[in-house]
């Protein structure tokens, strides 16, 4: 390896280093009880509850959910159908955002784009959520959806999702 491959792998490292610095200080929650205003928007949300869709874990600017696959998420060719995908992506995404805004905010989806890499066959769905952009008027995060499927995991879908801060009203 020449130096000014060394020289530029070294500065790829500080930028990354540098990166993830910054990264975790703007993941900083302005709720100390986020953990519970999140989980209820996952017990309250009655559609999410019927489908199934579960939180599993959480932190600040991130979260993950968890579905066990039934034949009432299936399309007609026995995939999980892409309606259920962008579902699980958009409300983990939400509660993702969730955990950075204040006790008397919610969140809400602006606008959502996903990407349906492989038809999803699996048992359960795994998603984690990663917010890319907190803001005060906009939150822009990340969904990843994995089907699980012998233990083995795949990349299914990745959504782009943008979301809006909003007062509760309390």
């Amino acid at each position: 390896m020449n130096d000014a491959v060394k020289l530029s792998l070294a500065e790829d490292a500080e930028d990354l280093a540098a990166f993830k610095k910054d990264e975790s200080a703007r993941m900083k929650t302005q709720n100390p009880h986020y953990r519970e205003q999140v989980r209820a928007i996952f017990d309250k949300a009655p559609f999410i509850a019927d489908m199934g869709l579960v939180l599993s874990d959480l932190g600040p600017g991130w979260c993950e959910t968890v579905l066990a696959v039934g034949p009432k998420h299936l399309q007609q060719d026995g995939y999980v159908h892409a309606g259920v995908q962008a579902t699980v992506a958009d409300h983990t995404a939400g509660g993702a955002a969730g955990t950075l805004v204040r006790s008397n905010e919610m969140v809400l989806t602006a606008e959502f784009k996903i990407n349906l890499l492989r038809p999803a066959l699996g048992d359960r769905l795994r998603c984690r959520a990663t917010v890319l952009k907190p803001g005060k008027t906009l939150i822009v995060a990340e969904s990843e959806v994995y089907a699980v499927r012998d233990g083995k995991e795949k990349l299914v879908a990745k959504a782009m999702v943008t979301l809006a801060p909003v007062e509760t009203g309390k």
